[in-house]
């Protein structure tokens, strides 16, 4: 049985940390290496938390003058519009720190996850994952244009001081760490109003700061992500090509070993074309390529994406596009069947049967 065929984004539809340990573990312990705590609570919409953080921040205010974030899905429809933030006035945005909340909610699921592992309740060779955002993630959804160049800093100092907190808390050995790469995803297929002139270079150097930020022997993974904030895309890929230039340069500016890379695969894509330039994807033989093709209660879909993948990829794990947290609860046992009935196929595959 291969402890690497399945990869769980983040977030899972179920009330607390060890409810989705115990459920996941179950159902898909033998094909996993790691286990997230789902990101329940007030983390189930990924980065809106840091909103909320953000709006009672007292060196922080709405800007009258940025508008509004209008976030539009792939077709064009509004889901929200949103007030964008700056700093108050006569702050020194070098001085200012944000509680992210990052450490406290995974220092708590990791005590659950290390008791529930001791006890023998989950198994011994699962790692805890913590999923992390940006500073661009909440840059580009919360905070006015104007005060990027200050923000930036000043998040990606909390976020590691976060990230620190962690890692004195949880064993190296037995730590995983994911960075969500959504932000600069959409930057790169120009979603946002306005970006930077030297938005690659910027990106490239912030995924080899972070991914240096995590210490091995803890492991260390990237997902590429194209946003679903109701389980749909914000933009419709048109092939793999972003996704690969994004990996090849966290390839290259990450120091240390990058352990693995998650992209997504939209239901309609079966085709060889999507997958054709993970071809010239750069990937060492110690980095796990996960693809985001099993979609709920669509077996032939998902095999028919699979064969096209293994037309250019060879040796790649599966998973879903992005988290479950959004996702109707009821669907959670379909989509833990599905993942261990492609597990199961593509170890018999891999077996030359």
């Amino acid at each position: 049985m291969s402890r690497d065929s399945v990869h769980l984004v983040g977030s899972i539809p179920l009330s607390n940390a060890e409810e989705v340990f115990t459920r996941l573990s179950d159902s898909l312990g033998s094909h996993l290496c790691r286990l997230p705590d789902g990101e329940t609570g007030e983390r189930a919409r990924w980065i809106y938390w840091q909103r909320t953080m953000l709006e009672n921040h007292p060196d922080m205010e709405v800007d009258p003058d940025a508008g509004t974030m209008k976030l539009r899905e792939w077709d064009g429809s509004l889901l929200r519009e949103t007030d964008l933030m700056r700093f108050k006035p006569g702050v020194d945005p070098a001085k200012v720190r944000f509680d992210t909340g990052y450490d406290k909610a995974n220092i708590a699921s990791w005590r659950t996850f290390a008791g529930l592992q001791d006890s023998g309740k989950i198994p011994s060779h699962l790692r805890y994952q913590v999923a992390l955002p940006t500073p661009m993630s909440s840059a580009f959804m919360y905070v006015s244009p104007a005060a990027y160049e200050d923000y930036f800093p000043s998040y990606e100092a909390s976020l590691l001081n976060a990230l620190g907190n962690i890692l004195d808390v949880v064993p190296a050995e037995r730590l995983s760490v994911q960075w969500d790469i959504c932000q600069e995803v959409l930057v790169f297929e120009d979603y946002f109003p306005s970006r930077p002139a030297d938005y690659k270079a910027q990106i490239f150097d912030l995924m080899g700061r972070l991914g240096n930020a995590v210490p091995e022997p803890v492991e260390l993974g990237y997902h590429l992500c194209y946003g679903t904030p109701r389980d749909k895309h914000l933009v419709m890929p048109e092939d793999c090509a972003i996704l690969t230039e994004l990996g090849n340069a966290i390839l290259d500016r990450v120091d240390r070993q990058v352990n693995f890379l998650h992209l997504p695969v939209p239901q309609h894509r079966s085709d060889e074309a999507y997958f054709a330039p993970l071809a010239d994807l750069d990937l060492g033989v110690a980095t796990k390529l996960y693809l985001g093709l099993i979609h709920y209660d669509d077996a032939d879909g998902d095999r028919a994406r699979t064969a096209a993948a293994a037309k250019v990829c060879k040796n790649f794990g599966i998973a879903t596009e992005c988290g479950w947290g959004r996702t109707d609860p009821g669907r959670l046992a379909g989509l833990l069947q599905s993942h261990g009935n492609a597990a199961r196929a593509l170890l018999h595959s891999a077996n030359g049967h």
